[in-house]
């Protein structure tokens, strides 16, 4: 059944209202407006309201048109259909509208005596005074084009002459409110009338003024939700959704044709070792062969659009009540947590020890981790779409990598402070699927690459200056806390660091080719650009995604002005395909990052590798003959523990295909919360870079000081929302990356989606004015 959602609102407030006494048997129509659609559901004409049903519930668009979907009984709609439809055309912020005849107001309607404003209240959600809308029979035009004409003054009740009434609402629940609140101040009204006619005494006219003008103020915010947003993605609810299902059963069908194949050749050959007849293809053939995650990339112009608008509106976050309920979870269903982490604040600066763990209203203290799930010290159960921040793209806690992995340490222990083979088997998988990467130096974390990569770059070019995109995280060391986060912010987030460090560090606004040009030529001014450091698929892994061909302008960019490219994958390096974001791109950064992903969510994850003459500079203070000497080093990188999660974890994302299995539950996730955006009426943005998902509800990653008025008055508000919204999944059992990204695994079947999506719809079902 089409929009069963807004004819269960309108079968809900015929119920209401026949309780109360409002309706009698058929006379009076009701009607919502279909949220995201010209269209609105309306009840039938002439048909019992103690009887009336979801599916006798008509749809008519705002010409008012009956538009029949062959659903029940396809019963003709309300007379008053046009009356209805010029009320949505002409006030945006209408979501509901009830006609009745109700006794006390339809008194008044014989009288045809306006109600003056009697209390600030009646003010504050009626309007300046209950108007008389003149004469016109039922049903007809002239009836449609009074009531309109009225309407347009903002007031939410009116009395039809001779006929009855007519009150709107931002919402079912306030058409209804409104209702009540009219037949309440009727009653008053005739009461006064007849106990001293003209005597009745009404508010000050500065207080009339002040409430109306709150009522306005609501209008306007709930009117700028339908005029500022743009035609939602429409998703049929027969759609069959992407599968990763079928996608990890066609790879597990290919691995076994291809075993049998090799287990004939081994009978022929002497037992010849099938990794090893693999490792003979010429480098990047076999992440060729395997794919990539993204099956489409995003259309950047329709999201930014959408993520515009989404902007532009104001905030739609949980009802009152919602958000109540969800801090009530908090508060009862993760005592455990709460106790643990208000311990740390005693001990750990903040509480915990990293970002991700910083969660509204508390953090979660987590027991347990398998595959697609995480379980916190209260025994709750949670859909893990956090996944570590990225790294585990076999899902959490995978077995076989553990069990091998256990070998290596028994056998050396985690850290041997020597060499070990697994150094050497890292760097040639890692090559072996991205050829680009000809050299690799293992260290400690993404922020030691990026810093080793910026440090490589200015010994090899014998340049100084460094551009990065603004708004893009590259860890935390002095020379990248620039432009955090937020685009054009500079050093703002450079809390104790000297001018010094980042005074050779510039930012080109996002996806800004001309503005990229500009610093390049600038930079020449200053002794020249040693690198530009993007990431590949947008600033925080895609929130402002990077159009398809950007990579390929920096490209070219880089090599006219003679400034290295360095590609941060440390979340889509191996996230997009075991050929990372170089790979699916086709542009060849001169420099790596990688990190997270490349010890498979193990610790001391991090390493820069590429082109062998710029990898040279990295071996001095081993070899000691590189023209340039840099240093970079620590005692725990390549430890054999992390070089061989790295090597086991990247075999085991070969064998089963992991990147692109992972993609298409990231697919199926998307374009199952695109469906229920539609569904709910938000102007909320989902869209995913493969197994990279991005949920909007606030847009506040998109604020930046090219409107700085806008950033210093709705950051707070909209990073508030972000926390809130993400508080409710959790509560709801989704666990996401602040409530605004998340990432699938391989872990993540058809089943796990679809749990998921139901769990969302709940919470969507929540939000303000659905």
């Amino acid at each position: 059944m089409q929009h069963r959602l807004s004819r269960q609102h309108v079968v809900d407030m015929c119920r209401t209202m026949l309780a109360r006494g409002y309706l009698k048997a058929t006379e009076g129509n009701v009607s919502v407006r279909v949220p995201g659609h010209r269209l609105y559901a309306v009840t039938p004409s002439n048909y019992d309201y103690d009887r009336m049903r979801v599916e006798d519930i008509c749809l008519v668009d705002f010409d008012g048109k009956h538009v029949p979907d062959g659903t029940g009984a396809d019963l003709k709609p309300s007379i008053e259909c046009g009356m209805h439809a010029n009320i949505y055309r002409e006030r945006p912020d209408v979501n509901a509208i009830v006609h009745t005849h109700q006794p006390y107001a339809s008194a008044l309607a014989f009288l045809r005596k306006p109600i003056p404003a009697l209390t600030d209240e009646q003010v504050r959600f009626l309007g300046r005074e209950v108007a008389i809308i003149d004469y016109a029979p039922s049903g007809t035009g002239f009836l449609a084009r009074n009531v309109q004409k009225k309407v347009a003054s903002g007031d939410n009740a009116f009395i039809i002459a001779n006929h009855g009434v007519v009150a709107v609402g931002t919402d079912p629940d306030r058409a209804v409110f409104n209702m009540a609140l009219l037949e309440k101040v009727s009653i008053a009204y005739l009461l006064a009338l007849t106990s001293e006619t003209g005597r009745v005494y009404t508010i000050p006219t500065a207080i009339r003024e002040i409430a109306f003008g709150k009522l306005r103020a609501d209008e306007k915010r709930i009117a700028a939700q339908i005029t500022e947003a743009v035609e939602p993605l429409r998703v049929p609810a027969d759609e069959d959704l992407p599968s990763a299902d079928a996608t990890a059963a066609a790879q597990t069908a290919t691995t076994r044709t291809d075993a049998g194949a090799e287990n004939a050749a081994d009978a022929d050959a002497g037992a010849t070792d099938a990794r090893v007849a693999d490792e003979t293809e010429a480098p990047g053939a076999e992440s060729a062969r395997l794919g990539y995650a993204i099956s489409e990339y995003p259309d950047v112009d329709d999201v930014m659009r959408r993520l515009k608008a989404l902007t532009a509106q104001p905030l739609r976050g949980l009802r009152h009540d919602a958000m109540l309920d969800v801090l009530n979870y908090f508060e009862t269903k993760c005592r455990a947590s709460k106790e643990i982490t208000d311990r740390a604040k005693l001990r750990i600066p903040g509480g915990v020890q990293h970002n991700l763990a910083f969660n509204y209203p508390f953090p979660l203290a987590v027991e347990k981790a398998d595959g697609a799930y995480l379980v916190d010290r209260d025994g709750n159960t949670y859909i893990d779409f956090l996944q570590a921040g990225g790294p585990t793209i076999l899902g959490s806690n995978y077995g076989p990598v553990n069990e091998r992995v256990a070998e290596v340490v028994r056998a050396s222990g985690p850290v041997t402070g020597l060499f070990h083979e697994y150094e050497l088997k890292l760097a040639e998988i890692i090559h072996r699927y991205m050829p680009h990467v000809e050299m690799y130096r293992a260290l400690g974390s993404g922020t030691e690459a990026v810093m080793a990569a910026v440090r490589g770059a200015r010994a090899f070019t014998g340049k100084k200056m460094v551009i990065k995109v603004g708004g893009a995280y590259h860890g935390w060391s002095d020379t990248m806390v620039y432009g955090l986060r937020v685009p054009g912010t500079y050093r703002m987030n450079a809390k104790g660091i000297p001018f010094g460090a980042t005074s050779r560090t510039r930012e080109a606004f996002p996806h800004d080719l001309g503005q990229l040009k500009r610093k390049l030529v600038e930079n020449r001014l200053r002794g020249g650009t040693a690198a530009v450091v993007v990431e590949p698929v947008g600033p925080e892994s895609g929130t402002r995604p990077a159009p398809r061909d950007f990579n390929a302008g920096v490209r070219e960019l880089c090599d006219e002005f003679g400034a290295l490219l360095v590609f941060d994958e440390v979340v889509t390096g191996f996230r997009l395909g075991l050929g990372g974001a170089a790979g699916y791109f086709g542009v060849t950064p001169d420099l790596t990052v990688l990190g997270k992903a490349v010890s498979g969510g193990y610790p001391m994850a991090g390493g820069v590798g590429g082109r062998s003459d710029v990898m040279a500079v990295f071996g001095s203070g081993l070899d000691g003959k590189s023209g340039a000497h840099i240093q970079v080093g620590g005692t725990l990188s390549a430890n054999p523990l992390s070089c061989a999660a790295g090597y086991f974890a990247i075999e085991e994302m070969a064998r089963t295909n992991a990147p692109v299995v992972a993609g298409r539950a990231g697919d199926r996730l998307t374009r199952g919360l695109q469906r229920l955006i539609d569904t709910y009426g938000l102007p909320y943005v989902a869209y995913n870079q493969g197994s990279i998902v991005h949920l909007e509800c606030s847009g506040v990653m998109l604020l930046d000081m090219r409107n700085p008025v806008k950033l210093l008055r709705e950051n707070k508000a909209r990073k508030r929302l972000m926390e809130q919204m993400g508080a409710a999944y959790t509560a709801h059992g989704i666990v996401t990356l602040a409530g605004s990204r998340m990432y699938t695994s391989l872990a993540d079947t058809d089943e796990v989606i679809d749990d998921a999506l139901a769990r969302f719809g709940r919470v969507f079902a929540q939000v303000e004015g659905v």
